[in-house]
């Protein structure tokens, strides 16, 4: 994966020291008209081994990309008795022109999986400044029988954004995980879930919302 990746206009996260309230809805299309600087400080995790996670911005700079290529939890046959849970943990460093914060107002997820009656999977992420006291969950659970694709949305109001510290340089984490569990389905039949789209590649969209930080 690339070290630095030149951003131009947005990226965003979800957690740390807020900044006064604000009323309005999320600005997603409206970004700082400054270059935007994400350096990928480190990419950790069973569910993405080395060159397996790419980050990427959109043309119109209001969300980022995270894309995987193997990232897939499984259970039953002769799956490794490991495979039941992956998780990729994401440390980014994001450069913000000066005056603003950003925030993450939405994330949205999506693969494939195939679970046997009686099996269950949850795909679980959170996120949090480096630093900070304060750590977002989010989860979604699925039950079997399913065989079809899947997509989870995780949003937040503006009122409850917690916003990156106005002046300070902190690192973004970003983990997220997938385990499956094959409970009361017969051992020897698989199930699984994967991070998945139609090209084998994992695309995960977070939507940013950005305001100034107040005048010192």
């Amino acid at each position: 994966m690339a070290s630095g990746l030149l951003l131009g206009g947005a990226v965003a996260a979800l957690i740390t020291a807020a900044v006064p309230a604000h009323n309005s809805s999320p600005v997603f299309d409206n970004p700082p008209p400054d270059k935007i600087v994400i350096d990928v400080a480190t990419v950790n995790g069973s569910g993405c081994p080395a060159g397996t996670a790419a980050v990427a911005v959109s043309e119109d700079n209001t969300a980022f990309t995270v894309t995987y290529s193997d990232y897939l939890a499984q259970v039953g046959g002769g799956s490794n008795p490991t495979a039941f849970r992956k998780n990729c943990q994401l440390n980014l460093v994001v450069h913000v022109p000066s005056g603003f914060t950003y925030a993450i107002a939405k994330a949205d997820y999506r693969g494939y999986a195939s679970l046997q009656s009686g099996a269950s999977a949850v795909q679980r992420a959170s996120y949090y400044f480096q630093g900070s006291s304060q750590t977002v969950f989010k989860n979604h659970n699925f039950s079997g029988s399913y065989n079809d694709n899947w997509q989870a949305t995780d949003t937040t109001d503006w009122a409850q954004l917690v916003w990156a510290p106005c002046g300070v340089q902190r690192n973004f984490n970003i983990n997220t995980e997938l385990r499956v569990n094959a409970g009361s389905s017969s051992p020897s039949k698989v199930s699984f879930m994967t991070m998945d789209s139609t090209d084998g590649d994992l695309s995960t969209v977070y939507h940013m919302a950005w305001q100034q930080c107040p005048a010192k």
